[in-house]
């Protein structure tokens, strides 16, 4: 049974919604731990995080078990804090990989878990929640909230300005919302104000040339974009694409290397290979399928960008064992550069990668 029967719960005990905080009643089945208003949020919740970490939960809502010396007791009390960190960085990738993918209404839960966790492990005031606090503020505008986002960006200001001890990578995420904030406002100045802080502080943290570093190039590009201002834009979406490039490509040669000499990378290394956890490879494919969108409306005049794109995402799926999309993206390349009549060495490198994919495709299979 999911609804909860008053007379069954502690008196002065109160039982709030894991997604709103409202008054519970219902109460999860699986775990017995997480309660709802109504089965809207149960759902939400479920769809969204809850389903993955729903057994996780129960050791952690739960009373500790009696140990028999302060030795145990202080062992299960550290087993409990990497769980809850565990639990962090989990809820929060899948957080953003929600977003990347445009779920918006799917990251508040996970989110939500995110700083749940954290304000249980370093308390209300620690730089710690700024992260959660960003993904929420992002999540809203998403959904058009926009006086929520910016509630959240305040609290995630305010939290860094009373801290001592925050991160230039903590800065880079801080102005890079603020930054999409004032775009959804159409406030582009201080937009570019932001945006630029953010790639200032990220290339402090990761250096100029990181793929974290890209993300800032990327929205200031945008903001170039919307602004008719071509030339500046396309110059940061060849930056961004450079980045990525770069970075696929060190992890496509060693893979076409061991392919070359006969090494089998494959089950071993290979369940995936990009070096990006999920919500990154989400950040990628956003990313670069929005710079194609863009190569693709004005390929007659730059035939040679849009192909560097598709080729980049040729090696990111490839990377990411989806051989079917990495061998479409690599047929239009080859189409495109036979229809341009380029030249026959840009068209036998396309042709070469098709013909790794489907070679290590058949050896999976």
């Amino acid at each position: 049974m999911n609804v909860i029967y008053p007379l069954a719960v502690p008196k002065g005990r109160r039982l709030c919604c894991e997604v709103c905080e409202a008054p519970a009643e219902r109460v999860c089945a699986a775990c017995t731990v997480t309660y709802y208003c109504g089965v809207v949020h149960q759902k939400a919740d479920w769809d969204s995080i809850h389903e993955k970490i729903c057994q996780l939960l129960i050791p952690l809502r739960t009373s500790m078990p009696f140990y028999n010396s302060e030795e145990e007791r202080q062992h299960g009390l550290q087993q409990l804090q990497q769980r809850q960190k565990y639990l962090i960085e989990f809820c929060y990738t899948v957080a953003q990989k929600y977003l990347f993918e445009g779920k918006h209404e799917d990251a508040v839960p996970a989110a939500l878990q995110s700083l749940r966790f954290r304000v249980n492990l370093y308390g209300l005031s620690s730089i710690e929640l700024v992260p959660a606090y960003l993904l929420l503020a992002e999540a809203s505008l998403g959904l058009g909230r926009i006086v929520q986002a910016e509630e959240y960006l305040f609290q995630a200001q305010w939290t860094v300005l009373k801290s001592t001890d925050c991160s230039n990578a903590t800065h880079s995420l801080l102005h890079r919302n603020l930054g999409l904030l004032c775009i959804a406002k159409k406030n582009y100045e201080e937009a570019r104000y932001h945006l630029a802080n953010d790639i200032y502080f990220a290339s402090c943290a990761f250096g100029t040339e990181d793929i974290r570093t890209s993300g800032g190039y990327f929205h200031l590009a945008n903001i170039f974009y919307d602004l008719k201002k071509l030339d500046l834009a396309d110059t940061l979406y060849t930056k961004v694409s450079e980045i990525w490039h770069a970075y696929l490509n060190n992890h496509y040669q060693v893979l076409s290397q061991a392919h070359i000499q006969q090494m089998d990378l494959l089950g071993k290394l290979f369940e995936n290979d990009t070096g990006l956890d999920e919500a990154q490879e989400a950040e990628a494919i956003r990313i670069l399928t929005s710079i194609l969108n863009i190569r693709e409306s004005t390929s007659d005049k730059a035939p040679l960008k849009t192909i560097f794109v598709l080729k980049i995402l040729v090696m990111l799926y490839y990377l990411m064992m989806n051989s079917s999309k990495a061998q479409e993206y690599g047929m239009r390349a080859l189409s495109l550069a036979k229809e341009q009549q380029l030249d026959v060495h840009e068209q036998s490198t396309i042709q070469e990668l098709l013909s790794l994919i489907s070679t290590e495709d058949h050896r999976i299979t």
